[in-house]
């Protein structure tokens, strides 16, 4: 009979395996190479996650922000444009700046046809315009809050790309607050 998984070990790894691909890439991200810095096998990788793909979808999930949670309690435009200058400002420190450099990978991986990806990037995407999109909606100022609400999530993505390329941190912050205080008024 076969063990059961090790649910600390898999939850373990799901968090190496962002690390790995922010320091890595995903282009060339192969099994064996992955599981000997993580220091188990390709063998136990699929044990756990059945596909390469899969285990990166998993892993993602597990760094997802709340986005629901984040926008919960936006109630005017100026608390909604402090919000989206903390959320911009998150995605580039630390444990935020990971996840996101994996998942612009992921979202550029996503577009090709029939990509594995694809329906993750989706969800994201989705919920995030969906969350956004509902605290707009408590803006009364804030017309189709759909449209304003995708506009900032590419807008904000591009800009944080653009950092995470470049470098150039003086010039994105300025696009980042632009963008934020010409979308929400």
């Amino acid at each position: 009979m076969a063990r059961p998984p090790d649910h600390v070990k898999r939850a373990e790894l799901l968090a190496s395996v962002v690390q790995y691909i922010a320091d890595h890439g995903l282009a060339d991200l192969s099994l064996r190479p992955l599981a000997a810095e993580l220091g188990t096998s390709s063998r136990m990788l699929i044990y756990y996650f059945e596909t390469k793909e899969e285990m990166l979808v998993q892993a993602l999930t597990t760094q997802r922000p709340d986005i629901v949670a984040l926008f919960a309690d936006v109630c005017d435009a100026a608390a909604l444009r402090q919000r989206l200058g903390d959320f911009f400002t998150s995605s580039l420190s630390g444990a935020g700046a990971t996840s996101v450099r994996v998942l612009l990978q992921v979202l550029g991986a996503a577009c090709a046809p029939h990509s594995p990806y694809a329906t993750y990037a989706n969800t994201a995407i989705a919920n995030f315009v969906a969350a956004l999109a509902d605290a707009m909606r408590r803006i009364e100022s804030i017309d189709d809050p759909e449209v304003v609400a995708t506009l900032l999530i590419s807008g904000l993505r591009g800009v944080i790309q653009d950092r995470l390329i470049t470098g150039d941190v003086e010039r994105t912050n300025r696009a980042a607050c632009r963008l934020i205080e010409q979308t929400v008024r």
